[in-house]
């Protein structure tokens, strides 16, 4: 009784803290639009300092071990950590609101970007290792910052509004692995070791993100959506968002957590060998970040198409399309010359394609399935399971190439892709 007096009074401090936003639908529409434009400024940092490790960390990891059949571990490494971040971030974020998650994501990337600098330095592996897990709090931060524009957002903005600030990425994601040659000669100027550079450029790059977040996300869009829809609870006079379920759609929830952790680990097992593969065919570093430019921007750049047509034709058919893109990504990677830039860039580029489909159409599922009184939570458990798949992906990867080929690892990649058919045949019961 007493703990239930307590959170009534807590929430009518926290409603009349917010009463202006949750009377007024103009107010939450302005909210919605501001957050959307902070998150995505927030993104195109993010991006950067995701592109960064990406392009890099398999030829860091190669240098300094002396072989390949470790290359996929750095991915690994990135991945696990960006899994234990993913629950931390959700579980701040359910505490005490996206600002402090995201916040706290952002500067543990950005600590352990400057730990990887410091390994090379001193040419520490066992700093290295350590340092890639919590630089992967980064990308898993820069994942979760996508729900934030979602808070305030109706069913038909879901996928409309992740895919606005996931496009923001793009123009981070496609300048890092494009500045992969310029730090890498700043790095050399200071006394760095230059497969270093990038990472110097994903310490400001994730630090500076956290900055903007913790000083421009204000009000929180998870607070004021939580306090709206308890309020909604308690009153349907009071509070302007359009009605949502407020129970949870555990089959939802099963269908968008499978749809992205199959996308993820094909895309992660195919990208993180690219790179060493085309070192072995005579390619220079610039050629490797142009082809991951391309990739990592066809993993972003088409979400304001994507989006939309998600929130047009529904969550499951898109889905299918993400399965036949990365299927046939995988096929061409196969197939491709070693030598053939061209085929390199198309094979790339359809893999970025295909997770951006499935992550969207996943990520739209997964909201639609859940409501702000645990959102944050269920939201940061999915993406702890996206990246361990991405770290199975990226673990198995140099061990499937050092014992077979790139060309086996692309088919399998391709094949598992086609998973996603009979999980929506599987999913047709839940509502678009």
């Amino acid at each position: 009784m007493m703990l239930h007096k307590q959170s009534v009074k807590a929430l009518d401090a926290q409603s009349a803290r917010f009463q202006s936003y949750i009377n007024s639908s103009e107010k939450q529409k302005s909210l919605y639009k501001r957050t959307l434009l902070i998150v995505s400024i927030s993104q195109i940092l993010g991006g950067a300092g995701l592109a960064a490790g990406v392009t890099v960390g398999a030829l860091l990891a190669k240098q300094m071990l002396g072989t390949d059949a470790f290359a996929g571990l750095p991915s690994a490494l990135l991945t696990f950590g960006s899994a234990g971040a993913a629950l931390l971030v959700g579980r701040l974020s359910q505490a005490f609101g996206r600002r402090t998650g995201l916040t706290v994501g952002f500067m543990l990337g950005g600590l352990g970007a400057i730990g990887v600098i410091l390994a090379a330095i001193i040419n520490s592996v066992f700093l290295l290792f350590t340092s890639l897990l919590v630089y992967g709090a980064g990308s898993a931060t820069n994942l979760q910052a996508r729900y934030a524009g979602t808070d305030l957002a109706n069913k038909k903005q879901r996928a409309t509004a992740i895919s606005i600030t996931m496009v923001f990425t793009t123009f981070g994601a496609v300048a890092g692995p494009n500045l992969v040659n310029v730090m890498g000669d700043f790095a050399l100027s200071i006394g760095v070791p230059s497969l270093a550079g990038p990472f110097i450029l994903g310490a400001a790059a994730y630090i500076l993100a956290g900055t903007v977040l913790f000083i421009m996300l204000r009000p929180d869009p998870l607070v004021i959506a939580r306090t709206i829809q308890a309020l909604n609870q308690e009153s349907s006079n009071i509070g302007q968002l359009e009605s949502t379920e407020h129970t949870e759609n555990k089959r939802g929830i099963i269908v968008g957590a499978t749809i992205m952790i199959l996308t993820q680990m094909v895309m992660v097992a195919v990208m993180t060998m690219t790179p060493v593969h085309m070192m072995h065919h005579g390619h220079d570093l610039g050629a490797v970040g142009l082809v991951i430019g391309f990739h990592i921007g066809a993993m972003y750049l088409p979400s304001l198409v994507t989006g939309a047509l998600i929130d047009k034709l529904g969550r499951t058919v898109m889905a299918i399309a993400s399965g036949i893109t990365l299927h046939l990504a995988g096929l061409i990677a196969a197939f491709a010359p070693g030598d053939s830039m061209v085929l390199m860039v198309i094979a790339l580029s359809l893999l970025g394609l295909g997770w951006n489909i499935g992550l969207i159409s996943g990520t739209a599922l997964i909201i639609d399935s859940t409501n702000t009184s645990t959102r944050a939570k269920t939201q940061g458990t999915v993406d702890v399971l996206i990246a361990l798949s991405g770290a199975t992906g990226g673990a198995m990867s140099g061990i499937i190439v050092a014992g077979s080929s790139y060309l086996t690892l692309s088919l399998v990649g391709g094949i598992l892709s086609l998973l996603l058919i009979p999980v929506v045949i599987w999913s047709r019961g839940v509502r678009k």
